[in-house]
């Protein structure tokens, strides 16, 4: 059964891709580059205190620490001998997807209005979430892989293949593909209906 005229018309984008909206994508990104470089060091920070109490949370017993410090989360734990260093990730790979958020919801035609800055926000927030949980799967895929026979002793075989591969699904497509499914499901603004303007 065919869809009536004004069903499809409500289901469309309503963004044209002409200069207008290229202008605002280049200076939605600009800006979002901006607030990415000046706030980095405190968005790690909470990241990292939140990726903690999320993986001590299902220790026993509790032994995590995670510090932000210099672009890095720092992964320390309670029961690491003294000498052996730290792994140290990089924050920065897991969080700079905010400035392409920020470009997509810039591009829309009003993107400082209300409702547009509202859904940023909402989206924005939804996007730190991602990232906390990116985060502490990759804590868990760097315990499960790349500590030897602590992380055979500690991890089976399904374990590591697991942690690891849902990193690198993170790595490869999830922390490009996040920005655009929160925008797709906040930000998006609707042609109206048929006959509407």
């Amino acid at each position: 059964m065919a869809r009536p005229k004004s069903a499809e018309a409500a289901g469309r984008l309503a963004i044209r891709v002409d200069g207008r909206s290229l202008l605002r994508l280049a200076a939605g990104f600009l800006a979002g580059l901006g607030v990415w470089l000046l706030f980095a060091a405190p968005y790690e920070r909470a990241m990292a205190a939140a990726g903690e109490a999320l993986l001590r949370a299902f220790e026993k017993p509790p032994v995590t620490r995670l510090e932000a410090s210099r672009g890095e989360v720092i992964v320390d734990r309670a029961d690491f001998p003294e000498a052996s260093p730290r792994p140290g990730l990089p924050a920065g790979d897991l969080h700079f997807n905010f400035v392409l958020l920020c470009a997509l919801f810039a591009m829309t035609p009003r993107p400082l209005s209300p409702g547009n800055f509202g859904r940023f926000w909402a989206a924005a927030a939804l996007l730190w979430v991602v990232h906390v949980l990116a985060l502490v799967v990759q804590i868990e895929s760097v315990y499960a892989t790349r500590l030897g026979p602590w992380s055979e002793a500690h991890y089976g075989s399904l374990a590591r293949n697991l942690w690891a591969g849902s990193f690198h699904f993170y790595q490869i497509a999830g922390r490009f593909a996040a920005p655009f499914v929160l925008w797709w499901a906040l930000g998006r603004p609707q042609a109206p209906p048929h006959g509407k303007s």
